[in-house]
C-alpha cells in the first residue's frame, strides 16, 4: 500500500469518541483527516499500549516509543517490568536493542507496567504481541491472548483501534476476539477498530524487521479497521503495507507461512532419510538443485524448535475437518527427528561393538538456535530425553541457558578435557563452540547434526546428517550390502562390520537447519 493511498480521507463519522476534541483521538472512523491523525499520532497524543514484552514484543514497544512517543508496555513479569523501567533490556542478542529501550524510557517516551487496565484506559491503540500456545491436546491455547483482551476491554473507548499482532488461528479476530471486547466493554463491534497485523520478525534482526524488512500484512474485521491499522503501519515504518479482504485471511497467511516452512523443512528430512540407501551426499543433492529458481529445497538437520513452525500447523489441523495429509505428515517427520537422530547414534555404537546403554555422551546446545536463548520446542530436549531413556549418561554444554534445568549435567567448555566421552551430538552450533580444543579430547563417535564441524585433521569419528564428512561427499556409492557409515568401517545391511581403508566416509540422517539470508532454511520462527 502506498503513502498516497493511505493519505485518503476517512468517511468516518464524529461520533468516533472524540466528540470534536482531537486532542486524543482513536484512529477507527475519526472525524479529522488522516494527515492529521498522522500528526497526532507523531507527536504522541494518540497514546500506544503494547501488550507483551518479550523477544518480538519489546522491540515492537521499542520502534512505537522511537516513532511516536507516549508508549505504555504491559507485562505480568514484574522483573521484566523494572528491568525496563531501568531503561534496560531483558532481551539477550538483540542488536541495538539494549540502546533503543535506554534511549526511549530516558526520554519518556516509554514505559512499562504490570498493569493492564490502567495501560488500556490511557491508550487509543492497542497492540497484543503475546504467546498463542498448544494445550496437551495440540490444540490452540488463547487463554494469554484472552487474558490481554480482557485487560484491553477494561479501558476501550469507542474510536479505539485494537491491533493483534501474535500470531492466530484463522478466525480468532472474528469469533473470539471481537465478540469478547464486545461482552467485556459493553460497547458494539462498530465502535471501536480491531485488525490482524502479523508480525514477521526473526530473532536477532527484530528491530531490522519491525523498522523495513517485509511487506506488513494488515487485515480489519472491517474496511474502516484495515484502513486505520493501514495507517498506523504505514507512520510506523517503511515496510510496504499490504492491506487483504479481511482479519481472517490475514490470519491465514500468518499461518500459512509457518505451515510451508514446516512442510520443506519436512521435505528435507524426508530425502535426508534416503541417503544411506542411495549412498550420496543429501545437501551436495540440495544445493546443486537449488540453482533452479524454482527449486528452494530447505537443507535437512536434527529438528524444527521455536515458538513458531512446530505450533502453527496445530492452528489449521485442530480447526479443520478436512483432511490435511501433507501438513500432518510433515509435522510428524519434523517432531520425529531427534528421535531419529539418536537411533543413529545406536547405530554407529552398534556398528562399532558399542552399547549406548551406559554410554556417557555429550550434547552440544540445547536452545534451538545458535545465539538464541530459547528452548521452547528445541530438538536438543528430545535427544537428551531419548539418550537417556536409552540409559546413556548425558551431558550437556550450552553458552546461553543451563543444561542441567533439562536434564542434562552441566558442563563449560573448559572442563570438556577432564571428562572422557564414548559419544558427542552436535544439536545447535553456538560460536562459542569454536573454542572447544577438540584435539585434547578422547576420541569419540560424534554426530553433527548440522554440518558444522570441521574435525578432518583429527581422530574424532565424525558422522554427519547428510551424507558427508567435513564438507566431503561420501566416498563412493554402496558396496553391496554395505551402508557407509564413516572412519574406517561400514555397516552391512545385517548390522555388522567390515573394515576399509581410505577418507572417512557418512551417512545421512536429517532435519530442519538454520535460517540463512536466501531464506531457504528452516529455523527461527516467529
Amino acid at each position: 500500500m502506498s503513502r498516497e493511498t493511505a493519505e485518503q480521507e476517512t468517511t468516518g463519522s464524529a461520533e468516533s469518541g472524540t466528540n470534536g476534541d482531537d486532542s486524543a483521538i482513536g484512529l477507527y472512523r475519526a472525524s479529522c483527516s488522516s494527515d492529521r491523525q498522522r500528526e497526532l499520532l507523531t507527536s504522541g497524543e494518540t497514546p500506544v499500549a503494547v501488550y507483551g514484552l518479550g523477544k518480538m514484543g519489546l522491540p515492537l514497544a521499542g520502534v512505537y516509543a522511537e516513532r511516536f512517543g507516549n508508549v505504555t508496555g504491559v507485562d505480568i513479569d514484574p522483573a521484566v517490568v523494572e528491568r525496563i523501567a531501568d531503561g534496560e533490556s531483558h532481551i539477550v542478542g538483540e542488536p541495538g536493542l539494549e540502546t533503543l529501550i535506554a534511549d526511549q524510557v530516558d526520554a519518556g517516551r516509554l514505559e512499562a507496567t504490570t498493569d493492564g487496565q490502567r495501560a488500556a484506559s490511557m491508550a487509543r491503540i492497542h497492540v497484543i504481541i503475546v504467546p498463542t500456545l498448544l494445550d496437551d491436546d495440540q490444540q490452540p491455547d488463547l487463554t494469554t491472548v484472552e487474558s490481554v483482551v480482557d485487560d484491553i476491554a477494561a479501558g476501550l473507548e469507542p474510536g479505539d483501534l485494537v491491533v493483534a499482532e501474535s500470531t492466530l488461528p484463522p478466525t480468532s479476530c472474528r469469533d473470539v476476539i471481537q465478540p469478547h471486547l464486545e461482552q467485556k466493554s459493553g460497547l458494539s463491534g462498530d465502535e471501536f477498530g480491531l485488525a490482524f497485523c502479523p508480525e514477521r520478525t526473526s530473532s536477532t534482526t527484530a528491530l531490522r524487521d519491525i523498522r523495513g524488512e517485509y511487506p506488513k500484512v494488515v487485515g480489519g474485521i472491517d474496511d474502516e479497521s484495515t484502513r486505520a491499522a493501514a495507517l498506523l503501519y504505514d507512520e510506523l515504518s517503511s515496510n510496504e503495507v499490504h492491506p487483504v479482504s479481511d482479519a481472517t485471511t490475514a490470519e491465514a497467511v500468518k499461518v500459512f507461512e509457518g505451515i510451508y516452512r514446516d512442510v520443506n523443512i519436512g521435505l528435507a528430512n524426508e530425502l535426508g532419510r534416503l541417503a544411506d540407501e542411495l549412498g550420496i551426499s543429501v545437501r551436495e543433492a540440495i544445493q546443486t538443485a537449488n540453482d533452479l529458481p524454482m527449486c528452494q529445497l530447505h537443507d535437512p538437520g536434527p529438528g524444527v524448535g521455536g515458538h513458531c513452525i512446530p505450533y502453527y500447523p496445530h492452528f489449521l489441523l485442530a480447526q479443520n475437518d478436512e483432511p490435511m495429509a501433507v501438513t500432518q505428515t510433515a509435522r510428524e517427520l519434523n517432531d520425529e527427528m531427534p528421535t531419529v537422530v539418536v537411533d543413529r547414534l545406536e547405530r554407529v555404537l552398534t556398528a562399532e561393538d558399542a552399547d549406548l546403554d551406559g554410554a556417557s555422551v555429550l550434547v552440544l546446545g540445547v536452545t534451538y538456535r545458535p545465539g538464541i536463548e530459547e528452548t521452547r520446542a528445541s530438538p536438543a530436549l528430545g535427544v537428551i530425553d531419548a539418550l537417556e531413556e536409552r540409559g546413556a549418561d548425558v551431558a550437556g554444554i550450552d553458552p546461553l541457558v543451563d543444561p542441567e534445568a533439562y536434564g542434562a549435567r552441566a558442563l563449560e567448555i573448559d572442563e570438556l578435557s577432564n571428562e572422557s566421552f564414548d559419544a558427542a551430538v552436535l544439536v545447535t552450533p553456538h560460536d562459542e563452540f569454536d573454542a572447544i580444543s577438540w584435539d585434547d579430547l578422547e576420541p569419540m563417535v560424534i554426530v553433527d547434526g548440522r554440518d558444522a564441524l570441521d574435525l578432518a585433521e583429527t581422530d574424532h569419528r565424525v558422522y554427519t546428517l547428510a551424507g558427508k564428512v567435513d564438507g566431503q561427499s561420501p566416498a563412493g556409492g554402496l558396496a553391496g550390502d554395505e551402508l557407509k557409515l564413516g572412519g574406517e568401517r561400514s555397516l552391512t545391511a545385517d548390522g555388522g562390520v567390515s573394515e576399509r581403508a581410505g577418507d572417512r566416509t557418512t551417512t545421512s540422517v536429517s532435519s530442519a537447519d538454520e535460517p540463512t539470508t536466501d531464506g531457504r532454511h528452516g529455523g527461527d520462527d516467529v
